[in-house]
């Protein structure tokens, strides 16, 4: 029952989002949210807003059932905890969001704990937001983190959903008190059996799993965004 009531909320978020917005989801892949039941791993790069839940709007209802009862996700302590409007909102639409610090801590630690290899798992791999300069809010350069190559390790089958992002700047920037409205969101978006993406790494000399992992996922932030 309370499943069905968070499909519901998601539902009537997704009617509003479709109201206000336009989307544009370009697929890189021959397969698409049809084979969206076997995927375990949601990979979302370029994290530019804390509106991204707006990409609900152009998620089938078959991906809103998954992830009214199946996600969890790391999620930004400060944003959870000390934003209690938006953390309130985001649990209550996606009650598998874990608080975590930016460290390599017990709380991610916690977090693995609840990863399996059937787990349906999403991660945001730079870990911080970017402002409208391209830079994180302490003005460093944004990059991804390990933490992604931790989940990849642990799953075993399935597929991983990559979405990269457009970018939200044109909608809310961070600072911003309000959202603009009736603007197009763009995304691309590439689906690929887990275990083949692990065997198309190139694992150079000198660097190991986390790291050619993170070298990857910057590569495809930066070629595969459309900016």
């Amino acid at each position: 029952m309370i499943r069905l009531i968070r499909f519901i909320l998601l539902c009537i978020v997704k009617l509003i989002c479709k109201l206000l917005y336009r989307f544009k989801i370009r697929w890189l892949s021959d397969e698409n949210f049809k084979q969206f039941k076997e995927v375990r791993l949601i990979v979302f790069l370029n994290h530019t807003s804390l509106y991204e839940p707006l990409f609900i709007g152009a998620c089938p209802l078959s991906v809103l059932w998954r992830l009214s009862g199946e996600l969890i996700a790391p999620g930004a302590d400060i944003t959870l905890n000390d934003r209690p409007i938006v953390g309130r909102i985001y649990h209550s639409l996606l009650p598998g969001l874990v608080p975590i610090t930016r460290k390599k801590d017990e709380s991610w630690q916690h977090f693995m704990s609840l990863v399996s290899k059937d787990t349906l798992v999403a991660i945001l791999p730079e870990g911080r937001m970017k402002r409208s300069t391209g830079l994180d809010k302490h003005g460093n350069a944004m990059t991804v983190r390990g933490g992604v190559a931790d989940i990849l390790q642990v799953k075993q089958h399935g597929k991983v959903l990559f979405v990269y992002c457009g970018g939200l700047h044109h909608i809310h920037t961070p600072g911003d008190k309000f959202p603009s409205v009736f603007k197009t969101i763009t995304a691309n978006a590439q689906m690929m059996d887990i275990q083949a993406y692990k065997d198309s790494l190139p694992f150079e000399a000198g660097h190991d799993f986390r790291e050619q992992v993170v070298m990857d996922m910057q590569k495809r932030l930066d070629t595969h965004t459309p900016f």
